[in-house]
């Protein structure tokens, strides 16, 4: 939960801006996103394996760069 003080003299619009900044930086805005439409286990963990394969090829790639 993000909790956001008003300054003495300061405005609405910058309250407003660090507002915004602190609910970018804790990751609520992307938790909103991935929780706007269900999505099923089964698809879940497909998109999970594949996020794996993929760092996986990323690290291998970039071992086998560097030995050449």
């Amino acid at each position: 939960m993000v909790n956001i003080k008003v300054r003495e003299g300061e405005s609405i619009e910058e309250a407003i801006r660090r507002f915004k900044r602190e609910c970018e930086k804790n990751g609520i805005m992307q938790e909103i996103k991935k929780r706007e439409f269900y999505k099923p286990p089964s698809i879940i963990k497909k998109e999970k394996l594949a996020e794996i394969k993929r760092k996986i090829r990323r690290k291998m790639l970039k071992e086998s760069r560097w030995y050449k």
